[in-house]
């Protein structure tokens, strides 16, 4: 495998990409894979997981075999509350026309809708509105009884069976980790899954019960926090603190909150990200047009480079992989579009979302880093080497946005694989970790191999704590020689 084709021109922002029909064979995800995937996501909502087993098995074969870390992400389902069958399937809602929610599994006739969810009607009040098939259908709660509500439609379309249905009005007492979400977890933890993210999270106490979840079964996966609810906006900050990392989840986010107020949420989510010092993807309906055609539009465009300016790590396509026509041509085009934006921000360092203090990083690495990060500017440095044990230091560097080229080792395949998710690093296995004299010619070598470095490059190196005995960071600025040498430090 050519060093081309292994490492092409990639953006610094990651790239997380839903499996699918369309690209579930090996084939497919391997040419995903050279395309710039960094992180793929299994929608446990759908499939097997029988199946979703064996795409991760996969996954890991390629991965191994172009010695190319990529990250696999598990994503819980959650709740789903959905309507029951129709009497009438489909059947098209006017405007001012009424329809009853009314108890039991079956409708009696085309105006009755029943669902899965058994307290709706006692949870819902008389004023809340409820919207079906992914908000394109809005009907007001007018009246109710013991067993029924009885609503106004405010905003028309198409019903059809076992449609979603979304109460942004309303506080639910529905569980937030369902017992399918509790045997996919254990299947999660048994599989070694990197990161794996929460459905209708809603307040910190969710993020905690899926992490004792994870531990009890001894997994070491990250969790990641879906911002998808109206209480998860308004209990940000703590939920963003406890979670390993944030997905903005638009499609229900621009359901359960006026549509016209998602774009203000997700700039506040980032921000919220990037100052306390955690990994945040932006998702859905980033390229949407691309699941049938080969171009996007402008404004598709646009959407991702505005996520990449306002501050996100990466952005993740949908159904434009998991079902598209086009899943390779897509990720390529993502990757066109972030490497665009990314030279805009190089070319006016000013634009970097840099947070002046990182909420929950320790003050001694955010000091080594940022200071190592000023001196490999100052000595017009072509690369940093960041060596740690857990990715931690990496994600701080992460967090420091600049445009020199970062590389990212550790012992652990775990923590490279997590690194895959984090803004600017690039993961690489086998650099000796433990051995300066050693991880230093491997770069060298590794460098000279990708055409990076040259003889009388700079090269500066942190060493996370836990990697080199009796020193909590160690910081070396090293100068290229030619491959026969040994390259000096100081």
């Amino acid at each position: 495998m050519s060093a081309a084709r292994l490492l092409p021109q990639r953006a610094r922002t990651k790239i997380v990409a839903t499996v699918g029909p369309a690209c579930n064979t090996p084939e497919m995800l391997e040419q995903m894979m050279l395309a710039g995937v960094d992180v793929f996501r299994l929608n446990l909502a759908h499939g097997e997981l029988t199946e979703h087993s064996r795409i991760v098995t996969t996954i890991r074969e390629i991965s191994e075999r172009l010695k190319k870390p990529v990250a696999a992400l598990a994503d819980l389902s959650g709740p789903k509350i959905r309507l029951g069958t129709l009497v009438e399937d489909p059947i098209y809602c006017q405007e001012e026309q009424m329809f009853r929610f009314v108890r039991g599994d079956a409708a009696s006739d085309p105006y009755e809708l029943v669902c899965n969810y058994e307290p709706l009607i006692d949870e819902v009040k008389v004023g809340d509105d409820v919207m079906l098939a992914d908000g394109t259908i809005t009907m007001e709660v007018v009246e109710k009884t013991d067993d029924t509500l009885t609503c106004v439609v405010v905003a028309g379309g198409i019903l059809r069976s076992r449609q979603g249905i979304n109460l942004p009005g309303t506080k639910l007492g529905v569980e937030t980790i369902t017992p399918r979400d509790r045997d996919h977890v254990r299947w999660a933890a048994e599989t070694d899954l990197d990161y794996v993210s929460l459905s209708f999270v809603r307040e910190a106490d969710d993020i905690r019960q899926l992490r004792d979840l994870l531990q009890a079964h001894e997994s070491r996966a990250m969790v990641i926090a879906k911002i998808e609810k109206r209480e998860a906006l308004e209990n940000l900050e703590e939920i963003v603190e406890v979670s390993n990392g944030v997905m903005v989840a638009r499609g229900d986010l621009g359901v359960e909150i006026d549509v016209a107020e998602v774009a203000a949420a997700q700039k506040r989510i980032v921000k919220t990200c990037t100052r306390i010092g955690r990994p945040v993807i932006v998702a859905t309906q980033m390229l949407d047009s691309m699941t049938k055609n080969s171009r996007p539009t402008r404004a598709e465009a646009t959407d991702v480079a505005n996520a990449i300016l306002d501050g996100a790590d990466a952005c993740m396509l949908s159904q434009e992989t998991a079902v598209g026509e086009h899943p390779v041509t897509v990720i390529k085009m993502m990757n066109r579009i972030m490497l665009a934006t990314e030279k805009m921000l190089c070319d006016d360092l000013s634009q970097m979302h840099r947070p002046e203090e990182i909420g929950l990083v320790h003050p001694v690495t955010q000091a080594v880093v940022s200071g190592a990060t000023r001196t490999a500017d100052l000595l017009n440095a072509k690369l940093m080497v960041m060596a740690t044990r857990t990715g931690g230091t990496a994600l701080t560097k992460a967090k420091i946005r600049d445009c020199i080229p970062t590389i990212g080792v550790s012992d652990s395949k775990a923590a490279l694989r997590r690194m895959c998710l984090y803004w600017g690093i690039i993961p690489i296995e086998g650099a000796p970790v433990h051995n300066g004299i050693q991880l230093r010619r491997f770069i060298d070598k590794w460098g000279a191999d990708f055409g990076l470095l040259k003889p009388n490059d700079r090269v500066i190196f942190v060493t996370g704590g836990g990697i080199m005995q009796s020193a909590e960071y160690i910081v070396v600025v090293h100068k290229v020689e030619a491959p026969e040498g040994t390259g000096t430090s100081e």
